[in-house]
């Protein structure tokens, strides 16, 4: 099969498509033939040389795709997928490829109203999003979550999830169009960082509650200022660091609101973890995704061999939402 390889870390031009053995089913897992594959800043990383997989994953980056079920192996072969069943799923790497195996506990069903390659948009930001703002940081109706980063595909999806849940949602993003998605997706609280200071503008429109949970993909360079966003009892969640792994956290300001730190990943915990939170996707956001409620937004869509030119359009920040690399 064709698979997107790194042979050394480097910049965009470092991904090069070549043939690779395809890959076989394991106990408990399925082969998808790809149709399309989602494109993330876990990527970049990887590609950079700075996220190496976890043991025994593919070396091959993607961490999600869509496509139709071609092998069942073994425990998996009485399971409630079948072969050409359109699917989605959730990888711990390889999906910038024509094949890849994956264990069936991370595989659903491509959501009715949804065409099978945006599915390809879905499964990492949805299950990011409802792992870490409602399965770890308990976002309550009538709560504020603040978003950094909201018309990213984490972003437009948390606005989404948490605009059905009833929160009140505030969002930080670079441009007046950005904001103005964030805004048609539901977010009530539109931060233009570039030009004022998310701290300053949330309490002015909260009136000075602040953030009951923060969802944070920038890391060390706004560890202090996410501890003066956040509400009495509030949760921080950090799932990035695009702004850096090591900062300085003043334990009297979070001892003061009794906040809480969460730092969270997805990519490196256990299948059993991941099954977990694929089976709450599924009972929870599917429905809304199949009702129309919620919907992923793609940005845009590119052959698999322009791999290189995606992940230039995702450092350039210039994007809003997904973008899918087809087969």
């Amino acid at each position: 099969m064709k698979a997107v390889t790194i042979p050394n870390p480097g910049d965009a031009d470092a991904l090069v498509l070549a043939d690779v053995p395809d890959p076989v089913a394991g106990v408990g897992e399925v082969v998808v033939e790809v149709a399309a594959a989602g494109v993330n800043r876990a990527d970049i990383m990887q590609r950079m040389g700075f996220y190496p997989p976890p043991q025994d994953a593919s070396h091959y980056p993607g961490l999600e795709v869509s496509g139709r079920v071609i092998e069942l192996g073994e425990g998996a072969d009485a399971g409630e997928f079948g072969i050409g069943d359109e699917v989605c799923a959730l990888l711990t790497g390889g999906g910038y490829a024509e094949r890849v195996a994956v264990p069936v506990g991370q595989v659903l069903p491509v959501p009715h109203g949804v065409s099978l390659i945006d599915a390809a948009g879905l499964i990492e930001v949805v299950a990011t999003v409802w792992s870490n703002v409602f399965m770890t940081a308990h976002l309550q109706p009538g709560q504020v979550l603040l978003i950094h980063g909201g018309s990213s595909g984490i972003g437009t999806m948390g606005i989404q999830l948490a605009r059905e849940f009833e929160a009140r949602v505030a969002v930080t993003a670079g441009s007046q169009a950005k904001l103005d998605v964030c805004r048609e997706l539901g977010a009530e609280i539109l931060i233009n960082y570039k030009l004022s200071d998310f701290v300053e503008v949330l309490r002015d429109e909260t009136d000075g509650y602040g953030a009951d949970v923060i969802l944070d993909v920038v890391g060390a360079k706004y560890l202090p200022r996410n501890i003066d966003a956040l509400a009495a009892n509030g949760r921080l969640v950090v799932i990035g660091m695009q702004g850096g792994r090591r900062g300085e956290l003043d334990l009297g300001a979070l001892l003061s609101k009794r906040g809480a730190v969460i730092a969270t990943s997805l990519r490196a915990r256990p299948a059993r973890e991941k099954a977990t939170i694929i089976k709450a996707v599924r009972e929870h956001v599917w429905p809304m995704i199949e009702q129309g409620r919620v919907r992923p937004i793609i940005q845009e869509r590119l052959p698999l061999q322009r791999a290189g030119d995606a992940h230039r359009i995702l450092e350039a920040s210039e994007h809003i939402g997904k973008i899918l690399l087809t087969t």
